[in-house]
């Protein structure tokens, strides 16, 4: 009786294959990554593409070589972009607490609440933190934080409504209990402003 593995075209076979191509071009597309990028991420990204290519074992045309650089490529330029973005969002993060205003409570518990806020707005999209941010830290009203966001107060009061709601539930999920600070009060709905 014939299993799986025994058959041509089969997870042996697969394997096999795999094996070969690594043999053969593992070396060059190594020296392909550590010319893009560092040592460490060129091993990550080594083994990725080889990933990549025994789930697309067909797509793999001959000669492999260049099939597996545009894939490597592509890879590294996927790692040069999340390193951007979290380089983004430390400096995101950063400017937000230079600019968030201190806290008169027990330290360690505003610690908690001020790391959850800032981190919060840190997930806001552009649009959302700057609502947040024109009203609540600038203290500007949301017909004169239209103004400055560029967008008619109606769509200003949609924007501010998101952005509190995805805010809340940023900070909530990430303290224990909901966050109650001067900044997300004055951000938080009221009649008068909303």
């Amino acid at each position: 009786m014939s299993t799986p593995d025994d058959a041509p075209d089969g997870a042996a076979a697969r394997r096999e294959r795999l094996s070969a191509l690594w043999s053969a071009h593992a070396v060059r597309v190594q020296a392909y990554l550590w010319r893009h990028t560092d040592p460490d991420t060129g091993q990550d990204v080594l083994s990725e593409t080889f990933l990549v290519a025994w789930r697309r074992l067909d797509d793999v045309p001959d000669p492999a070589l260049p099939w597996l650089l545009v894939v490597a490529r592509n890879l590294v330029r996927n790692a040069h972009r999340a390193a951007r973005r979290r380089r983004t969002l430390d400096d995101e993060l950063a400017g937000l607490e230079a600019s968030a205003p201190l806290p008169e409570a027990a330290p360690e518990a505003l610690a908690v609440e001020r790391d959850a806020l800032l981190r919060g707005l840190a997930r806001l999209s552009e649009r959302e933190r700057e609502a947040i941010l024109l009203v609540a830290w600038d203290g500007l009203a949301p017909a004169d934080a239209a103004d400055v966001a560029g967008c008619s107060t109606a769509t200003f009061h949609v924007r501010l409504h998101r952005a509190r709601r995805r805010l809340a539930g940023y900070a909530d999920s990430t303290v224990d209990g909901p966050v109650d600070s001067p900044a997300v009060r004055s951000a938080a709905p009221s009649r008068r402003s909303a």
